[in-house]
């Protein structure tokens, strides 16, 4: 009874639908923080931010064990705070009209390509999700991350979400000259775009690992970022684990990974893009012997997949693999100067 009434307190303190009054005398609305559960003070906050915990969501999602680890604090209070948490943001099940309504929220951000775009849906990637794009070199996955990059930033009547990019360069494929030059064809200031594209180099898989937790940083200090994208994903996994003696170290890594990934982009309402390698079938007789790398973790994680192969004429043909909602089909687009088009 004494934690739901706390709960019930830190609700009406922190919400305006069961305090209307707040947004009178503050003016807006008064997020949550990890302050306003029991048991968790300025000195704990700081040991979860440093963690990577900033936010109720993530949490509540925690073990008791697992927090009382991380901040230092006794079972009990771990356990109390983690019910408060779970209690404030209302954990349960909700109908589908509901779920509807929550799925109004999520953006989308065009590729360049109508025809890429019918691919995806009709407008283009999407938040709340992640695409992942597997192909040989050369087949336009960095070069359609580049474009998106770019085009994240335009206006929503143009295909964007006036947001700023996070790219995770794990293979140094980043070139801001390219991105300058897709900038100029739409006719934006190249300087202004590159400024709001937040680049970081993954070194190895930890590095990589822990760029995510920056990004939550950031988003939190008020960056409008709309897009995460990897290239690539498992490079460096397929690196530091090699042979079959590391598959089930490096797959159950590989997990962990896009379960982050897949928390981070409902959380903050973010689209993410992945390109992933490849590798040839052995045992595929017949037809096309490519296989993306990650298995079926990687596949049962990832929302949209598409696979990518050069066409004819230096045309990119771009394959759905596994969608959701959308049809398995295939469309041809063209890589250029100005990036991706039809």
């Amino acid at each position: 009874m004494t934690l739901k009434k706390e709960v019930s307190k830190i609700k009406d303190a922190v919400s305006e639908e069961i305090n209307p009054e707040l947004k009178k005398e503050t003016g807006k609305d008064k997020e949550p923080k990890l302050t306003d559960l029991p048991g968790i003070g300025p000195t704990v906050s700081a040991k979860l931010e440093a963690a990577g915990i900033y936010d109720l969501m993530s949490l509540a999602v925690m073990t008791p064990s697992d927090l009382s680890d991380v901040a230092g604090v006794g079972e009990a209070v771990a356990r109390k705070a983690i019910q408060a948490a779970r209690g404030m943001l209302d954990l349960g099940f909700m109908d589908g009209t509901e779920y509807a309504k929550k799925r109004e929220s999520i953006h989308y951000i065009t590729t360049g390509s109508e025809s890429l775009n019918a691919l995806l849906g009709g407008r283009g990637i999407t938040s709340r999700a992640i695409t992942e794009a597997f192909g040989a070199f050369g087949s336009g996955k960095t070069q359609l991350g580049l474009t998106l990059a770019v085009n994240v930033q335009l206006p929503p009547e143009k295909g964007g979400v006036s947001g700023k990019c996070v790219f995770i360069d794990t293979e140094g494929t980043f070139r801001p000259s390219r991105v300058k030059q897709i900038a100029e064809h739409l006719g934006a200031n190249p300087e202004k775009v590159l400024k709001n594209i937040l680049v970081a180099r993954a070194f190895n898989s930890d590095h990589q690992i822990l760029l995510l937790d920056k990004v939550s940083e950031m988003i939190k200090n008020g960056e409008p970022i709309k897009i995460l994208i990897i290239d690539s994903l498992t490079a460096h996994f397929r690196a530091e684990f090699s042979g079959r003696g590391q598959l089930a170290d490096r797959q159950q890594r590989l997990n962990r990974y896009m379960h982050q990934l897949m928390r981070l982009s409902e959380t903050h309402n973010l689209a993410v893009y992945v390109t992933n390698q490849v590798m040839a079938n052995p045992a595929q007789l017949f037809g096309d012997p490519t296989t993306a790398i990650g298995g079926h973790i990687v596949g049962h994680a990832a929302t949209y997949r598409i696979y990518l192969r050069r066409g004819k004429a230096g045309s990119r043909v771009a394959k759905m693999i596994d969608s959701p909602d959308l049809p398995d089909n295939e469309t041809v687009f063209n890589v250029t100067v100005g990036g991706i088009v039809d």
